[in-house]
């Protein structure tokens, strides 16, 4: 092996250098895993809470309001009266985008330390399964999410064309989506983000019990359970939605 700037009294008692092979990271590994591991469960509590938030499609009109339109008020007078009037809800939102940043420098300076270490070698002959794939997909499906969720905020959060419909009005959450989900393909791409959603989220949620120490088997196998249910009820939940505009169902 050729070593770089060799230390000469090293070599002397048998050593080829006190030099070590690579610079000492900034960040170490861990601290970036661990984050990425918080994040994603951060994440993952988000969309289930969502979901069953927007489920409100297909709740009954109250009083001549829509349910879904009620929650959306509902999301923007979190807090009040102690807190003004959507303050709480950016205070979510910051979180999530910190949140967000965060998990997305952990996974590239971790896919980069990877890639400089393997070299010119890569793995092949891998096992199989959805797990194997949700695996080795991570990074394709993390940027589908990250412009899914451009796409989503600046179609039905901000509604800004040609994201979002004309037709869009603030607060109107349910006309909105309607309006939205008669686009097919708007559907069609929200169906595939969501089923990179169910692969990152599988793949996440069983790393992150690695990452955060969780390796007793009892635990392991929670997480391993949570890891298909979770992202599964997500997946179905989230696609149901736009199928059910799509196709005439609710309107």
């Amino acid at each position: 092996m050729t070593v770089k700037n060799p230390d000469r009294e090293a070599i002397e008692h048998g050593h080829i250098t006190n030099e070590p092979l690579r610079a000492k990271p900034s960040t170490p590994a861990w601290a970036l895993k661990l984050t990425m591991a918080v994040t994603g469960l951060i994440f993952a509590l988000y969309v289930v809470g969502h979901m069953a938030g927007n489920l409100k499609l297909y709740a009954p009109a109250h009083g001549g309001e829509e349910a879904l339109d009620k929650y959306g008020e509902f999301l923007r007078t979190m807090g009040e009266p102690i807190l003004p009037y959507s303050s709480l809800l950016w205070v979510i939102r910051i979180v999530l985008i910190i949140a967000l940043i965060a998990h997305i420098y952990g996974a590239i300076v971790l896919h980069s330390r990877s890639r400089d270490s393997r070299g010119k070698f890569r793995r092949t002959k891998l096992m199989g399964g959805l797990q194997s794939f949700a695996t080795r997909t991570m990074l394709v499906t993390g940027v589908v999410l990250l412009l899914f969720v451009i796409f989503h905020l600046l179609d039905l959060t901000m509604g800004v064309a040609p994201a979002a419909p004309d037709t869009f009005v603030s607060g109107a959450v349910k006309a909105n989506m309607i309006a939205t989900f008669s686009r097919w393909p708007v559907t069609i791409f929200y169906v595939l983000a969501m089923v990179c959603l169910f692969l990152h989220l599988t793949h996440g949620i069983k790393l992150a019990g690695y990452d955060l120490g969780l390796t007793g088997y009892k635990t392991r196998q929670v997480f391993l359970f949570l890891a298909y249910v979770i992202p599964a009820i997500v997946c179905l939940g989230n696609i149901i939605m736009p199928l059910s505009v799509a196709f005439g169902w609710v309107s």
